[in-house]
């Protein structure tokens, strides 16, 4: 039969009204009359096709995928909605298994925790997660309190399958998981684990992607599943289903915690913190399957015992692969160095947090490079195995993993009381708004984060009032220094390696970024105290809130709104969509004794609405915004609010290129930031649209990351001269990232940015090649040494080394319009290996430019040739073409929404953009 055709088999589901009556329903009529032989035959195939035990051996009361959705274990895909059904008929039929919900998707579907374990424990799941609280706080609860809790707690283990939408056999092993330890019966695994562990399960974490791949999969099937990578239900369209909504890759989002999917999961494991998570993926079709322990680098804050015990995981997953005779690795490419996956964040309150990967047939069958075809039930067979060899070894080991878990927060309250570093001030300057964010993340994460009432001194420094602390006496103060740390170093001895690999043209084994401390990327500062502050604090929560503020006066003429913080910049946002009349200043001033930086808002009441105090109240409570009213337009120096450098925000009309060829995750974040973290609207334009469409209603368009060739294939001839049109008449277009190339490309011309070749560190490198002569000979020459052999054999001409995720200190052109609020310079994450040769002043003005080689390295580990090169070398770049303005950030200033610190950056050139393109003013 077609699988598209397939349909659950009994028309009962008509007669019934709620799926959980229906599931109900046809598992008593299923079990009253029994299965014919033939279909016992069948589900006996398909139980050992993805590795579980014959049908006889689980309990007849306890309905089966068959019975439910109408389909044998790894013979479809199951959506969404029938992976909710299944486990909601489990949870009907078994006190073994309790289905919670977490929250919401973006796309309001339901995000589950489910619990698996003995009747006994799901009937105390409050008291197992009171219990593990109270485990997890060693100054309240001292060794013999906690050797009595131990003595009474099953294993907490956290499953979670499927963050990535197109990885798809996790979440159908997921549901064979559930099904195996809530019926499987005369098993002694299967008892043992349901005695000793409390199983956590997050059976889908990216319901939205998942439904993305379904539906693209669906529409592709025809006759029969298709082996060939080229046919199309197993090659995506863009996005692909792989991120959540607002296409992010929800597995880098634990550190930000920008996205609903990800805060909610955080929040439920904050309350409980499990003994043990795992992350379950899949990789390319070619591979086979990755189980720990993880290949090197690995986090210095992770502690030997969470290294050591990953060998008991690993040891019993390869007794259960190799019993299944199945290939498997550890140790290679997968490491655990950046804290931000699922699988790494757990590891920092105290988890053994672990990924699996395994080979993906992304469809129901897949054809390797050597031609080997196998079906999506091996796949789902490789993490069902995983899973209940996961849980049994928690079973075996429910005593250890909960003495180390207690030992970890104890140890990390110690540590964090004698080390030499007490705490961290977050002094509460410069962006506060910023600042204010940071220590809500902070809090959100399990933190604890005090906020002063009043100025205090700590050290030989006085901080002013709402600065905050975050004390390092505390169980989670591992998770407090890797994510505060600026710098978190990787062993020498992977170092060297990298340094070996590259002399030799390798790839790197880096994985990912190599910096992500909190207070660079929010550009705020952090400061360690090596002594405790005193003095009147309040403990600040993740759901605390700083609110704006309105200095009133009688009869204002204008309400001013100081630039330089984020809370400014939605203030801007709110008004706009307000419909307001906003004026930025690009010079700054002084007015009763206070001066005003440039950009600073000004709304005048003679040219808003009557109602405007009213308004602007709202606004500022909204947006967190410092307002002043002053009655005077009298400044003491400066500009006055009528001088011509004083530019009227237009009514911004944003869109953005959107579809192939961009990269999905860029114009994600970008659309993101925007849309929800300053509450504007963006028009989502499909590249090859922007070709013939109508853009003069746009004054801003951003060209989110693709190569100039993409760019150039999607808009065709026409397409860009109709973007360079819509520039010269007044428009401003934003590139970012590898979108710089196609500005500057021959056929583009929108900036005079010229691309360099690599550099050596060693100037004997850059020497001029030898000359080949008309025979094709060269000039002799003597290799002394193998460092004269890595020279001989360097390319002449080849790329720079890649960035490998760092960040850089960057100075900003205190006199242009685009630096507005950052005129003490930004930190900006630099990765790829595209630099450019600064501007001429005669093309342009390089409004931002990397430090100086000495200062230029925050964060992360960076090439020496590369700190050289880099340095001086723009970052952030302006043009003029015709009336219109062209921008382009050589780095995302939006990657992952992390930055926060180049919000203002990316608001102004979106913003102020319009309002000094030469259409702006009438001409």
């Amino acid at each position: 039969m077609n699988p598209l055709h397939r349909r659950p088999a009994a028309g009962l589901f008509l007669w019934v009204r709620t799926a959980k009556a229906a599931c109900i329903l046809l598992c008593l009529l299923t079990v009253s009359f029994g299965l014919p032989p033939s279909a016992r035959a069948q589900s006996a195939g398909a139980y050992r096709s993805v590795g579980m035990l014959s049908p006889e051996s689980y309990d007849p009361a306890i309905p089966t995928l068959k019975q439910v959705l109408g389909f044998e274990p790894g013979e479809q895909v199951a959506t969404p909605e029938q992976m909710h059904r299944y486990l909601r008929a489990l949870e009907a039929a078994s006190r073994r298994i309790k289905v919670t919900l977490i929250g919401k998707s973006w796309e309001g579907r339901d995000l589950m925790f489910v619990y698996i374990g003995s009747e006994a424990n799901i009937a105390r799941l409050d008291e197992i997660k009171a219990k593990m609280q109270q485990l997890a706080d060693p100054r309240r609860t001292n060794q013999a309190a906690a050797r009595t809790l131990m003595n009474d707690l099953p294993a907490l283990v956290n499953l979670s399958y499927a963050v990535h939408g197109n990885e798809l056999s996790p979440g159908d092993a997921a549901l064979l998981v559930a099904y195996h330890l809530v019926a499987a019966r005369n098993d002694a695994v299967a008892e043992r684990i349901r005695a000793n562990v409390l199983v956590q399960m997050d059976p889908l974490q990216n319901p939205d992607g998942r439904n993305r791949w379904v539906n693209n999969f669906t529409q592709a099937l025809g006759l029969e599943p298709d082996a060939s990578p080229l046919s199309a239900e197993r090659s995506e369209p863009w996005p692909r289903g792989r991120s959540n909504h607002y296409l992010f890759d929800m597995n880098r989002d634990w550190l930000s915690a920008t996205q609903p999917e990800t805060r909610a999961r955080i929040q439920a494991l904050r309350d409980w913190t499990p003994l043990v998570f795992v992350d379950l993926h899949e990789m390319g079709a070619d591979s086979t399957y990755y189980f720990a322990p993880e290949a090197v680098p690995y986090n210095p804050w992770l502690t030997a015992n969470q290294r050591s015990s990953l060998d008991w995981f690993g040891q019993t997953n390869a007794r259960y692969f190799d019993r299944a005779g199945l290939s498997y690795f550890t140790r290679e490419i997968f490491d655990a160095f950046y804290p931000g996956y699922g699988a790494s964040w757990p590891a920092y309150f105290g988890s053994i947090a672990m990924t699996y990967e395994q080979a993906s047939s992304r469809g129901l069958k897949a054809r390797t490079a050597d031609g080997r075809e196998f079906p999506y039930s091996d796949t789902v067979r490789g993490h069902y195995l995983a899973s209940v060899a996961t849980c049994e070894t928690a079973a075996d080991k429910r005593a250890d993993l909960l003495e180390n878990f207690y030992e970890y927060r104890r140890t990390a309250v110690e540590d964090g009381r004698t080390g030499s570093v007490k705490e961290y001030v977050l002094p509460r300057t410069g962006d506060t708004a910023s600042v204010d964010k940071l220590a809500t993340v902070l809090a959100f994460h399990g933190l604890e984060v005090k906020r002063a009432r009043s100025a205090f001194r700590g050290g030989s420094r006085e901080f002013p009032s709402g600065s905050y602390v975050v004390p390092l006496a505390q169980p989670n103060s591992r998770m407090a220094r890797v994510l505060l740390e600026k710098q978190v170093s990787m062993d020498d001895a992977f170092l060297a390696e990298q340094e070996r690999r590259r002399a030799k043209g390798l790839r790197d084994e880096i994985y990912d970024v190599t910096a992500w401390s909190l207070p660079l990327m929010y550009n705020v500062e952090a400061v360690t105290a090596s002594v405790p502050s005193t003095g009147d604090f309040e403990d600040w929560r993740p759901d605390s809130q700083v609110q704006g503020t309105v200095r009133t006066t009688a009869n204002p003429i204008a309400f001013v709104v100081p630039w330089g913080t984020t809370a400014a910049g939605r203030f801007l946002t709110s008004a706009l969509r307000r419909q307001l009349n906003v004026l930025g200043l690009d010079k700054g001033f002084t007015q009763d004794g206070r001066s005003y930086p440039r950009g600073t808002l000004v709304l005048r009441t003679g040219d808003n609405p009557a109602n405007l105090g009213e308004i602007v109240a709202e606004l500022a409570h909204e947006s967190g915004a410092e307002v002043v009213a002053t009655s005077s337009g009298w400044v003491e120096s400066g500009i006055n609010f009528g001088s011509n450098f004083a530019r009227l925000f237009p009514k911004v009309n944003v869109a953005m290129a959107w579809d192939v060829p961009t990269v999905s995750t860029a114009a994600g974040a970008a659309r993101f930031v925007l849309e929800q973290q300053f509450g504007y609207p963006v028009t989502i334009i499909r590249t090859q649209d922007l070709g013939a469409g109508d853009l003069s209603r746009y004054d801003t368009l951003i060209l989110p990351p693709a190569s100039a060739a993409a760019y150039a294939r999607a808009l065709g001839n026409g397409g860009v001269d109709n973007l360079k049109k819509w520039v010269r008449d007044g428009g401003t277009i934003i590139g970012i990232g590898s979108a710089v190339e196609f500005l500057r490309a021959e056929q583009t011309g929108l900036l005079a940015l010229k691309q360099e070749y690599g550099v050596s560190s060693e100037p004997v490198k850059n020497a001029k090649p030898p000359v080949t002569d008309a025979g094709g000979r060269v000039e002799g020459s003597v290799i002394a040494d193998d460092a004269a052999y890595l020279t001989a054999i360097e390319a002449s001409k080849r790329s720079p080394d890649e960035a490998l995720g760092i960040i850089l200190r960057a100075r900003l052109d205190p006199d242009h319009w685009l630096s507005a609020g950052c005129e003490q310079g930004v930190n900006v994450l630099y990765n790829g290996d595209a630099i450019y040769a600064p501007l001429k002043l005669s093309d342009g003005v390089n409004v931002g430019y990397l430090e100086a080689p000495q200062n230029l390295l925050q964060s992360g580990y960076l090439w020496d040739a590369l700190r050289t090169q880099l340095a001086f070398k723009p970052f952030l770049v302006s043009q003029s073409s015709g009336r219109g303005n062209v921008i382009g950030f050589v780095t995302d200033p939006n990657f992952r929404a992390m930055m926060d610190g180049n919000n203002l950056l990316f608001l102004n050139a979106v913003f102020r953009g319009p309002s000094h393109s030469r259409r702006a003013k009438g001409d």
